[in-house]
C-alpha cells in the first residue's frame, strides 16, 4: 500500500511529547521527512530543554526515517522562521506544518494577571501565526502546501481558562483566514480539536465522557496533510477527534434576523429581540449547571 506522505516534508511544533510526538511519529511512518520542534517547557511554560525534540528525532531515525530537531520558541518570529528554514536547509522543501505547541496557566478571569495571559496567547495563537507566516511564503511559491492549527472545544468558552479559550478561538479564525487567503495558491488550512489524554488534559477537573489517546489524533492529521485530502478540497474546516469519534464543527453563520421600520431604539430592541431574534443556547452553560448539580450531590461531574 502506498504511503500517505511519501516524499513530503512536514514540520510539527510541540512534537516532543503527547499529541505532537504522536503526529510526528505517524507522519514519519507514512513516509514524510519531519522537522521536530519543541521548546521543551513544562505545562506552565517554564524550564525549557531541547532534549525532548532531539529524542523524538532520534526515535524517527532509529525507525529508518529522516528527521531534524529544532528547539526554538514558536512565540517568536525568529523561532517560527527557523523551523521553516531548517526544513528547507535539510530537506529542500516544506509541504505541511502542524502547530500543536501549547501551555496552560489557569486562573479565573477576575484574578488573571498579564503574566498569565500573555504567554498562553503567545504560545498558542502567535505561535501558530509565526509558523504559518513563514511556511505560507514558501507554500505560495510552491503553489502547494497544508497548514494545520490545533484548537480545542474550549474555544466555546472556559470557566478558568479565558486565556486558553481566547487563543484557541483565535487559531480557528486564523486558520479560516489562511484558507481563504491562500486558496488561489493551492494551499489548504484546517484545524484539529483533539480530546486526548495528555499533560494538559490531566488538568481538566471533570470526567470526560469522550476521550482518546494521542495516537488516535495522528491519523486525522496525516490524512489532512495528504494529497487525498487536497483532492477532496478540504480546507477551512475544524474537526474534533476523540477516540473513535471524528466530528466537524459548523461554520459561523447568522441564525435569525429582524429589521426595524425606522431607526433602532432600546425600546424597539426590547420589544423585538427576545421573541424574534432570540438567543442561541450556550451548550457549555448547560454543562456547567449539570456539573454543579452533580457536585452538590457528591458525584464527580462529567463533561
Amino acid at each position: 500500500m502506498e504511503s500517505f506522505l511519501g516524499g513530503k516534508v512536514v514540520a510539527v511544533t510541540g512534537a516532543g511529547r503527547g499529541i505532537g510526538r504522536a503526529v510526528a511519529l505517524a507522519c514519519a511512518a507514512e513516509g514524510a521527512k519531519v522537522v521536530v520542534n519543541d521548546y521543551g517547557v513544562s505545562v506552565q511554560g517554564d524550564q525549557p530543554t531541547s532534549e525532548v525534540a532531539t529524542a523524538v528525532a532520534k526515535e524517527i531515525e532509529a525507525a529508518g526515517g529522516e528527521a531534524a530537531a529544532v528547539a526554538d520558541d514558536v512565540s517568536t518570529m525568529a523561532g517560527g522562521q527557523r523551523i521553516v528554514d531548517t526544513a528547507l536547509a535539510r530537506f529542500g522543501r516544506l509541504d505541511g506544518v502542524v502547530c500543536v505547541a501549547g501551555i496552560l496557566r489557569e486562573r479565573m478571569l477576575f484574578n488573571m494577571t498579564e503574566e498569565e495571559w500573555d504567554p498562553v496567547v503567545a504560545t498558542h495563537l502567535k505561535g501558530t501565526f509565526t509558523v504559518f507566516r513563514a511556511a505560507s511564503a514558501v507554500m505560495r511559491r510552491q503553489r502547494s502546501g497544508t497548514l494545520i492549527g490545533f484548537t480545542s472545544g474550549n474555544h466555546q468558552g472556559s470557566v478558568a481558562q479565558a486565556n486558553y479559550a481566547a487563543a484557541k478561538g483565535g487559531v480557528i479564525s486564523l486558520v479560516r483566514s489562511a484558507a481563504l487567503g491562500l486558496h488561489k495558491y493551492g494551499v489548504t488550512a484546517n484545524c484539529v480539536a483533539p480530546v486526548a489524554r495528555t499533560r494538559m488534559s490531566a488538568q481538566v477537573p471533570v470526567e470526560l465522557k469522550e476521550i482518546g489517546e494521542p495516537e488516535d489524533v495522528a491519523p486525522l492529521v496525516v490524512y489532512l496533510l495528504s494529497e487525498r485530502a487536497r483532492q477532496e478540497h478540504i480546507t477551512g474546516q475544524v474537526y474534533t477527534v476523540a477516540g473513535p469519534k471524528i466530528a466537524v464543527w459548523a461554520q459561523p453563520r447568522e441564525l435569525r434576523a429582524a429589521y426595524a421600520d425606522g431607526p433602532w431604539t432600546p425600546q424597539r430592541i426590547a420589544d423585538l429581540l427576545p421573541g424574534t431574534v432570540g438567543t442561541d443556547p450556550m451548550p457549555m452553560l448547560g454543562q456547567l449547571q449539570s456539573m454543579a448539580s452533580a457536585a452538590a450531590a457528591g458525584e464527580r461531574p462529567n463533561a
